[in-house]
């Protein structure tokens, strides 16, 4: 099995809709730190499992410097966002979102 990781970071603002009281209620940015995971028995035609610039490309072509609430269909939490960025890439089986300092989610495909 081969395995990579790719990390980069994506500037987006977001607003949460909670059920309670929240300041994260009210739009507000984050500096992100995202990270990708796939896996793959084997590699495609060059070599790879994904090429790392597609990653990173497939990712922030939607997110980068976007509010969220306006180009994802879905509440955008952190843990919402690390499910979406899984569907997303080919391959993919985890990705963490670092939204700041001490807060991260991640989602794993349940094989």
């Amino acid at each position: 099995m081969y395995y990579i990781e790719k990390t980069f970071e994506i500037s987006a603002s977001h607003r949460l809709t909670l059920s309670y009281e929240s300041k994260c209620t009210h739009l507000h940015g984050h500096n992100w730190l995202i990270t990708v995971y796939c896996k793959s028995r084997e590699l495609n035609d060059c070599g790879m499992v994904v090429d790392f610039s597609e990653i990173k490309r497939m990712v922030k072509k939607v997110l980068d410097h976007q509010n969220l609430n306006e180009v994802l269909p879905f509440n955008p939490t952190a843990e919402n966002i690390a499910r979406w960025i899984t569907e997303q890439i080919p391959h993919c089986y985890k990705a963490r979102v670092q939204e700041s300092d001490g807060n991260v989610a991640i989602y794993e495909v349940d094989d």
